[in-house]
């Protein structure tokens, strides 16, 4: 090899002394510990070492080992613990034993065996079940290896927690302890091991504590850490396929402690599509089903299914008079059902109003309750035999009050002016179907969350006058958390809507807006469904904060394709793939350019009836 072809560093060696050459090595050592490594990087500023645990920059650190195991181990017995809601090392070590060498001490552990139950029968001592147990075992065991179809393991289990103070370490510790004990599998701390547990749960591959338990092939199987979870069930509808075993995703969400979904996910994600095919699924069984649709986009399926569309709009016939009453409820008094009216139309009021002062809030609630005495519904009155009120009226009354002069100006709007007629008429509306879709999409936009707050008010009053299985969906929901009143109402019929037998459905692609109002929040909380769809990185980190989602289910959503997304149904969630028949889809598509052509092919064949 000639000397050009040598490493400059090893060429330039070559050359000196050994002397020389031993000073060079040593003033590079001390170069290079002045580099910065990726450990450097990672490392944290501090790591107190204490008996019980680590303090490791901010973080309390404890390392767990799983010290023994029952005779019997499920499979997924270790799932419990990778599907809570801690932040968690988990460092499984599983190390071949060679089988001759396991044989010889079966063979040994036979004989001590054989020879304490035959010492015992000699003595007429009654028989021991545990040695007869264990030697049934060891001799299963031995038959297994020889046989080629197990083989023998060493087996380590250590969880290393992180938390933010040492009470709320204690408190994990224990509910950790506590569920590896209900499966008699028992753990200890590492006590004086600190740091030896820290560094034993890192990607190292260290086992710096050296916990072994005996296994062999098949209990080691049930260790098995990737699981997932199954939410199929005897009743229910088909929602979608599990992506992680393509089982089927079946699920009532009536049997959860409350019937509410939320939807959200962006643009073309899907997330109409899915409520459609739930909406389909849902009426084969028996279902109800009431639609408040922003965009026509469910007027295809309802008129497949023989449903009632109604469209609402300054031009269109129907109406809905927000002074209406609910029938007659069982066990509320004719006094408790106008003042909830009461305080229904002024929350509307409000909306429609904009900002009112307290003694203009003060005369809206004496005026409205007048309105109702000026056509004799009182608390002595009969509801089902009396006439109400419009927002005409209302006007009129306010007219006639001191102090009034700047409210009955913004009414004029609605009863005389460009508002005129949407919510100054007796209602026309029945919802005797199945399934009743009430289009908005005509209407302004300032009319969106006014027609959205009456539409709910007056299915809220049929939900609580006759008691049927229901599902209210709600598009575009976020139109409704603009205003604190309509929020709240939203709330409300969320809360409250499991006594009635209803589930409320809100679907919204505006995440932030929704998310942010304290009332949408709530909604969530008090939705045991949830379906998270693909979304984009505007909304994904206040996704995660909310829905509590790992950094694989963050870039799972980022990364989903149309209806793929993540599927929670009360503890319980899975990655979801929504699928529909070819029948389905014809029925509840939403790519316009389908829409074209089921269109196209309706006039077609109305015109070749037509020619017959």
């Amino acid at each position: 090899m000639q000397d050009k072809d040598l490493p400059v560093g090893k060429k330039n060696l070559e050359n000196l002394t050994e002397q020389e050459q031993q000073e060079i090595l040593k003033a590079e050592e001390i170069y290079r510990k002045g580099l910065v490594s990726i450990r450097d990087i990672i490392a944290p500023s501090a790591l107190q070492v204490n008996p019980n645990y680590l303090k490791l920059g901010d973080k309390f650190v404890r390392t767990l080992f799983v010290f023994t195991y029952p005779r019997f181990v499920n499979t997924g017995w270790f799932a419990p613990v990778i599907n809570m809601n801690i932040e968690a090392d988990m460092a499984m070590y599983i190390q071949p034993v060679e089988s001759e060498k396991i044989l010889k001490t079966l063979k040994n552990k036979v004989g001590q065996i054989q020879s304490t139950i035959a010492g015992k029968q000699e003595k007429g001592e009654v028989r021991d079940p545990m040695l007869e147990t264990a030697l049934n075992d060891v001799e299963e065991l031995r038959d297994r290896l020889i046989q080629g179809t197990e083989r023998f393991f060493h087996f380590a289990l250590y969880i290393t927690i992180y938390e933010d103070s040492e009470k709320k370490l204690e408190k994990t510790t224990k509910e950790i302890e506590d569920l590896l004990g209900q499966r008699l599998i028992y753990s200890k701390r590492a006590f004086f091991q600190a740091e030896q547990g820290f560094n034993t749960t890192t990607p190292l591959g260290l086992d710096e504590l050296g916990v072994m338990n005996n296994f062999n092939t098949s209990p080691l199987s049930t260790s098995f850490p990737f699981v997932s979870s199954e939410l199929t069930s005897d009743e229910g509808i088909l929602y979608g396929i599990n992506r992680h075993n393509n089982s089927l995703i079946l699920f009532d969400r009536f049997t959860l402690p409350n019937a509410n979904s939320v939807v959200f996910a962006t643009s073309g994600a899907g997330k109409s599509y899915a409520v459609k095919l739930e909406i389909l699924r849902s009426l084969m069984f028996g279902t109800e089903v009431i639609v408040i649709d922003p965009e026509n986009e469910y007027k295809y399926l309802c008129e497949s299914v023989g449903g009632t569309f109604l469209k609402m709009s300054l031009e269109s016939e129907y109406r809905l008079n927000p002074f209406d009453l609910p029938s007659a409820i069982s066990g509320m008094k004719t006094k408790d059902i106008i003042r909830s009216a009461v305080i229904n139309i002024k929350g509307l009021l409000r909306i429609m109003l904009g900002r009112l002062t307290k003694e203009e809030d003060a005369l809206l609630d004496r005026g409205i309750i007048e309105t109702y005495a000026k056509k004799d519904i009182t608390a002595d009155s009969d509801l089902s035999k009396v006439e109400v009120p419009t927002m005409k009226d209302l006007q009129e009354i306010l007219e006639g009050m001191q102090g009034a002069e700047e409210i009955v100006p913004r009414i004029k709007k609605y009863t005389e002016g460009t508002f005129a007629g949407l919510l100054n008429q007796a209602t026309n509306v029945r919802i005797d179907n199945p399934f009743v879709v009430f289009s908005i999409r005509d209407l302004e936009d300032e009319l969106r969350p006014i027609a959205m707050y009456v539409i709910l008010n007056h299915i809220w009053n049929i939900v609580r006058a006759q008691m049927k299985k229901r599902i209210l969906v709600v598009d575009e929901a976020w139109w409704m958390m603009q205003y604190e009143e309509s929020a709240r109402f939203m709330y409300g019929i969320a809360k409250r809507g499991r006594k009635y037998y209803l589930g409320t459905t809100t679907i919204s692609q505006d995440v932030n807006d929704f998310l942010t109002s304290d009332y949408g929040k709530a909604i969530v909380t008090n939705s045991a469904l949830q379906l998270l769809l693909k979304q984009s990185p505007a909304s994904i980190d206040l996704l995660k904060k909310t829905f509590y989602l790992t950094e694989e289910e963050k870039y799972l959503l980022l990364e989903s394709d149309v209806g793929e997304g993540i599927f929670f149904a009360g503890s319980k969630h899975v990655a979801i793939k929504i699928v529909a028949s070819y029948s389905e889809d014809q029925i509840i598509t939403t790519d316009p350019k389908q829409l074209l052509e089921l269109e196209q092919a309706k006039k077609n064949y109305e015109e070749e009836q037509g020619g017959v």
